[in-house]
């Protein structure tokens, strides 16, 4: 069945045959500007210029499989389309109205197109591979490949960061408190990320701000709210936190702490235990410089190791994984890695959304600057980028690659790419 999706690409790049183009309705039809594909509600097309029986109109286009969908999809009771000047369809069967009652003209594309193209359209979008272009990907120039690899980047940025504006949102606007919350969930990384995100909640920044210089009372805080001191035990720095812990919590009327339960620690290598990095995070927090405010200075590589891998720890969590278990070799420490998935998936975000939120676009060019900074990402969909000839340089790649796939390989959004296209036209 033919798409509306590849309707929108005919008429965009007016690949049909214009010859004698006549409407429904028998009029002569000239195009003169197609008009501007729309994202948003309304026509599909705005701004554009036709000639219909020699008069030269000036308004919207409207695009359907078939005439009917106009009536389908509710455009004759709907003023918005009332400006309308054509209907391009692949077939007409039926006259579409406008509110007033006056008719629209249509023009069916329906052998005027090359058969050979919608046929090429079919195999990419029906196509069994993980990436339907795969087979075509050798032959697309490495430009128009790089051109929607950093397209696609941007998309996932301003993507993520509307998710950080809703948090923002929720905060009453407070920025400390939001990138507290963020950081705190990517300090869980997938496994406990949401476990993280939680304490967060129930250990406020405003809260843990009061005790900065106290590395300790951070510590049980963040562990005691985390559910980790429960029970008993014979370990003298957990009777301790639990001991203070039990204080604030009585001193702040603490909301009622996650269960230890509730915490994976399966099939995690000890370096990313949830107590280790609740440890490693409360060395981050103690800091006299407000969290948002030490992100926002993340300009370069250098400075990853300043802000996450030299927070010390308590001498405590330089020979433990978890409470009352003594590694027998040293702890791991914040390694540069986890420092790099922090600035991706958390700084970066956060400066794109400071920089939409103010309308200085500095921050957006410092967020672009820091992922092409980083090293490319190693995952499942990068792996499948590279078995195709895509080769990542650098973290903004990588970014790329992953919204490239999620959004528009998986989904068959082949015309919404430019590299899908690009392959269309040279069928043309």
């Amino acid at each position: 069945m033919m798409q509306e999706a590849f309707l929108h690409f005919i008429w965009q790049h007016q690949y049909f045959d214009k010859t004698g183009l006549l409407s429904e309705e028998g009029t002569a039809v000239n195009i003169l500007e197609t008009g501007t594909l729309n994202s948003d509600s309304g026509p599909d097309f705005q701004g554009a210029r036709i000639e219909i029986d020699k008069l030269d109109w000036r308004g919207n286009v409207e695009i359907h499989t078939k005439a009917s969908d106009w009536d389908i999809h509710g455009h004759s009771q709907d003023v918005a389309y009332d400006n309308v000047i054509l209907h391009v369809v692949w077939e007409a069967d039926k006259q579409v109205l406008r509110t007033d009652g006056t008719k629209i003209p249509t023009i069916a594309l329906k052998g005027r197109v090359p058969e050979y193209l919608p046929q090429r359209y079919k195999r990419l979008v029906n196509s069994s591979h993980k990436i339907p272009c795969e087979t075509h990907l050798p032959d697309v120039d490495e430009v128009k490949k790089r051109a929607m690899l950093d397209k696609a980047c941007m998309e996932r940025l301003f993507q993520k960061s509307r998710d950080v504006i809703a948090v923002l949102e929720r905060n009453g606007n407070d920025w400390d408190e939001t990138a507290y919350q963020l950081l705190s969930k990517n300090f869980g990384f997938k496994t406990n990320a949401d476990q993280f995100f939680r304490l967060s909640e129930l250990t406020p920044m405003k809260l843990l701000m009061k005790h900065t210089d106290n590395l300790m009372q951070v510590e049980a805080l963040l562990f005691g709210q985390a559910g980790f001191l429960e029970g008993e035990t014979d370990d003298t720095y957990f009777q301790n936190l639990k001991k203070e812990h039990h204080f604030l919590s009585v001193k702040y009327a603490l909301k009622e702490p996650l269960s230890r339960h509730q915490w994976k620690f399966m099939r995690l290598r000890p370096a990313n235990f949830p107590t280790l990095r609740i440890a490693q995070l409360a060395g981050v927090l103690c800091h006299p410089t407000g969290l948002h405010s030490r992100l926002l200075e993340i300009k370069d590589k250098t400075q990853l190791s300043d802000i996450f891998r030299k927070g010390e720890t308590s001498d405590y969590w330089k020979k433990h994984y978890q409470f009352n278990k003594c590694s027998t070799s040293p702890v791991s420490s914040f390694g540069l890695g986890s420092a790099e998935n922090i600035v991706v998936n958390t700084v970066v975000p956060i400066l794109v959304a400071y920089g939409k939120v103010r309308d200085e676009q500095t921050y957006i060019d410092q967020a672009v600057a820091l992922l092409q900074a980083l090293s490319p990402e190693n995952n499942k969909i990068i792996r499948i980028m590279k078995d195709n000839h895509m080769i990542p340089v650098s973290a903004l790649d990588t970014q790329g690659m992953i919204q490239l796939y999620n959004q528009f390989c998986i989904k068959k959004r082949c015309l919404k790419c430019n590299i899908g296209v690009d392959i269309l036209k040279k069928e043309v």
